[in-house]
């Protein structure tokens, strides 16, 4: 009888520690429409379209800004895989490496994009957990209000936000279209991580995600970049960020 109930007791621990969890969290699953690298499987369904990138506008250029990456990984094992996100010049523009849960719509004039920013989750998770390995560059891309950064280390960002928006969020780089993080009432939850050093490997991090309300979300978005003022094209040109085994904590 103690044993029974010490196991149905582990079983319940168990259940309320746990919770839903996006499609390739672990960055294990990627293929290819020609040039372009995707983050999901080949033939996946646009319910597992959970991530996207730049690269629908890079690969034109023969480029992609996020890719996967079979050997520097955080976890080894057959098939096992991490995302490497980098910094770069494109021709006429800087364009930070870039991975988030929503979808890239359109390259806007040559140089900027419109994104469509969350994917659905109703969920409440207390945390974003896994790893990241960030080597920064020297900014050498500046651009109004941060041409001060320029000649100064790079950084890179790791930021998670729950709201309960009817609809995707539109983002234009271009005309400054942003996510108000602070002030967007439809907000419920928000963690953010800057990256500011090179850590010389792997490091594994809890970002806890602090609540503004006891709402239920509706979207969740994860934005990961390599140059953290890259969408107001400042930056250093080979700034890289490995992200590797995301989850959410309950």
């Amino acid at each position: 009888m103690i044993l029974y109930l010490a196991a149905l007791f582990t079983g319940f621990t168990a259940l309320a520690q746990s919770g839903p969890q996006l499609y390739n969290m672990d960055f294990d699953h990627w293929s290819r429409k020609k040039a372009q690298w995707c983050p999901y499987e080949k033939g996946a369904g646009a319910a597992d379209q959970v991530w996207d990138t730049a690269n629908k506008g890079l690969s034109l250029l023969g480029k992609n800004g996020a890719l996967p990456e079979d050997k520097i990984v955080a976890v080894n094992g057959e098939g096992k895989r991490a995302a490497k996100v980098c910094s770069m010049n494109v021709i006429w523009a800087f364009a930070a490496g870039a991975l988030y849960t929503g979808d890239f719509v359109r390259i806007v004039d040559f140089s900027g994009a419109e994104l469509a920013m969350g994917v659905p989750f109703t969920a409440r998770p207390k945390a974003l957990e896994g790893y990241y390995y960030y080597i920064p560059g020297i900014i050498n891309h500046a651009k109004a209000p941060y041409e001060h950064l320029k000649g100064k280390r790079d950084s890179g960002q790791i930021e998670v936000l729950l709201a309960d928006w009817d609809s995707p969020q539109t983002v234009c780089t271009n005309t400054g279209q942003f996510i108000d993080v602070e002030h967007d009432p439809h907000i419920i939850g928000r963690g953010n991580l800057y990256l500011d050093r090179d850590t010389q490997g792997y490091v594994h991090f809890t970002l806890p995600i602090e609540y503004r309300s006891d709402r239920t979300p509706k979207y969740v978005v994860i934005t990961t970049a390599s140059s953290r003022f890259g969408s107001y094209f400042t930056g250093a040109d080979g700034s890289v960020l490995y992200l590797d085994e995301f989850k959410f904590t309950y």
